[in-house]
């Protein structure tokens, strides 16, 4: 493509960018966002081309936008680029809610609304910011697309070469299918890793008890270092299914409390070995 614009150009944006400039697969790339040194950091980078505050000049003969910004500001964003946006523009996001998305691109951009290819990149880090960006970073990643029925297969097509020259997989299903899988394997685990970070802080004798935590506690509370912002934007956004993720876990830990309260070591044991299976099974067959 001629010119891509990203909007938040961070630790995703920003290794969009790289990736796309790596392959050799865009000319020219203009970045926006709130902070002005973010954008100089990442021009000095070398990541973006050129650094906007206008948006009639950003959007002028785009071939795409790419939202890269927490999803609490898809919808401000949307609006202020549709006065800007030509019939041949193509705008998609890397929120990791969808059905959000989905209303605020029906909302903001109206009767243009089939431009939007709402995405999301399975990759991340607990590092965020355009210095965290990589190349690399969706290298044999999942990326999910959940476009509109009336979108067209060629801009559905023109989204989809651009995950895939960064080195994805792109995969397709409706927004509501998207928010109810990633509640569960992703959105549930932040919030359980932020929990248990938060109540080990609060307590009287938190500094020895960090001082002890190893190998365990590190790989377990790896994803309570991500970005703050953007973990609880998801959350909000995607609050009735992760609500009844929260309810299922419940039950599930008071199961578990159950047979620790009854001493049933058998009963333990089978729970451990059924779970251990899963993981092992799902860490042989994944492809990173």
């Amino acid at each position: 493509m001629n010119k891509l614009v990203i909007f938040g150009v961070g630790l995703i944006g920003g290794s969009v960018a790289l990736a796309l400039k790596q392959a050799q697969a865009v000319r020219h790339i203009v970045g926006i966002g709130r902070d002005g040194d973010h954008l100089q950091t990442a021009l000095e980078l070398g990541v973006i081309d050129e650094a906007q505050t206008s948006l009639a000049s950003a959007l002028d003969q785009a071939d795409m936008v790419l939202i890269a910004a927490p999803v609490a500001q898809t919808f401000s964003i949307l609006q202020s680029i549709a006065p800007h946006l030509s019939p041949d523009t193509i705008v998609t996001d890397a929120g990791s809610t969808k059905s959000d998305i989905v209303a605020y691109a029906e909302t903001a951009l109206g009767d243009r609304h089939h431009q939007f290819v709402p995405g999301h990149p399975i990759a991340g880090a607990e590092k965020s910011g355009v210095t965290a960006a990589r190349a690399d970073l969706f290298s044999k990643k999942n990326v999910v697309l959940t476009p509109f029925s009336n979108t067209k297969a060629s801009d559905i097509g023109k989204v989809q070469a651009m995950w895939e020259a960064c080195g994805a997989h792109v995969i397709k299903m409706t927004a509501a299918e998207h928010d109810r899988i990633f509640a569960a394997v992703s959105h549930l685990p932040h919030l359980l890793a932020f929990a248990l970070v938060n109540e080990l802080a609060n307590r009287p004798n938190a500094d020895q008890l960090f001082d002890f935590a190893a190998s365990g506690f590190r790989d377990f509370s790896r994803i309570a270092g991500s970005h703050p912002e953007m973990w609880r934007d998801i959350s909000l956004a995607n609050q009735a299914a992760l609500l009844d993720e929260i309810d299922a876990y419940q039950a599930q830990l008071s199961h578990v409390r159950e047979l620790l309260q009854q001493q049933d070591g058998a009963g333990l044991q089978q729970l451990f070995e059924r779970a251990s299976h899963a993981r092992n099974a799902w860490a042989r067959h994944k492809k990173y």
